[in-house]
């Protein structure tokens, strides 16, 4: 099995993939946040500093490009090349609102037309393997053999397919018959992600899906960055390890970024997910949340570390556990 981490903006940037992969090596891919090419011809520095190969000599690495316009993909796809990279994702699955209304994410999903003419473009053109990250269409998973068919017509380097519509967002639970018909059905290589956060969720899908190589992990991950470890055999996640996973990010973070408001934003943008992991942290996680200065975040971590448990049940969110029972049907 090859097993990929998705990108999370704001959260799995350099800094972040470094850490992850010094202490969790087993990760076949990592993908940067999206970047956002358009006619200024430039990467925004915060873009730009994600991808410089110096930043990332430990990881292998995939951008991720967000567009509609075959020409600044091209342009995006020249710049990376010429950095050393030798292969880009297609984000045709962001649902959110503000990519969707622009046409471009799982919005790009709803002109088949357009988006064919543009992989045509590309596709022709580009020096570099491209993959594309998709979902199953706009409003109704039926929506997707039609998009497949195009996809079919192109050699990706893979597709990776996060098995829901844009109205789902993360809400709903995935659409397992659709997915079933999708790896079928597709003649390039097919990655799976979505809804896969704990060990045995990733045993129960694979007896599923038995012929699926390549599995995608977004916010499993991000809840518990030693999952991948797990599933080949190493240690499983211990509070030791967490600790000082955690206490590189933000060693990193204190360098990097001025003053403790930066720091403290991106430190509690992590424990949105790494909060899970312990047992009954509510009171632990609220005073992380409510510290203004890294003594008093530094002190109610320390605190949550000294007194709570790792939880790693396989408990599974509600919908989920309602969608998983059609994996094997």
């Amino acid at each position: 099995m090859k097993y990929y981490f998705a990108p999370m903006e704001g959260i799995t940037g350099y800094r972040y993939r470094n850490a992850h992969h010094s202490f969790f090596p087993h990760i076949d891919k990592y993908f940067t946040p999206f970047l956002s090419p358009n006619q200024t011809r430039k990467f925004h520095t915060r873009e730009w500093e994600d991808i410089l190969p110096e930043h990332n000599q430990s990881v292998r690495l995939v951008p991720q490009i967000l567009t509609n316009q075959s020409e600044d993909f091209l342009w995006a796809a020249g710049e990376l090349f010429g950095q050393g990279y030798r292969e880009v994702n297609l984000n045709l699955g962001c649902p959110s609102a503000t990519v969707v209304s622009k046409g471009k994410g799982a919005g790009f999903l709803g002109s088949p037309e357009k988006l064919e003419e543009f992989l045509d473009q590309i596709f022709s053109k580009a020096d570099l393997k491209i993959s594309i990250k998709t979902r199953l269409g706009m409003e109704d998973p039926g929506e997707f053999s039609r998009i497949l068919k195009i996809f079919n017509r192109f050699p990706l380097e893979e597709l990776i397919l996060h098995p829901r519509v844009q109205k789902d967002f993360y809400r709903k639970p995935v659409h397992w018959e659709a997915f079933r018909e999708s790896a079928e059905e597709s003649r390039n290589p097919i990655c799976y992600n979505g809804d896969l956060f704990q060990a045995p969720d990733v045993e129960r899908f694979r007896e599923a899906f038995p012929e699926i190589q390549t599995i995608m992990f977004g916010r499993g991950l991000l809840a518990n960055p030693g999952l991948v470890e797990e599933l080949t055999g190493h240690e499983r996640l211990n509070k030791q390890v967490l600790r000082q996973f955690h206490d590189r990010i933000l060693s990193e973070y204190r360098a990097q970024l001025s003053g403790d408001r930066n720091v403290l934003f991106k430190m509690k943008e992590l424990w949105f997910y790494l909060g899970t992991l312990f047992e009954d942290s509510a009171k632990y996680q609220k005073a992380i949340r409510k510290a203004e200065r890294l003594p008093a975040y530094e002190t109610a971590v320390s605190a949550l570390f000294r007194d709570r448990e790792l939880s790693l049940r396989s408990e599974l969110p509600f919908a989920c556990r309602e969608s998983f029972g059609q994996a094997g049907k």
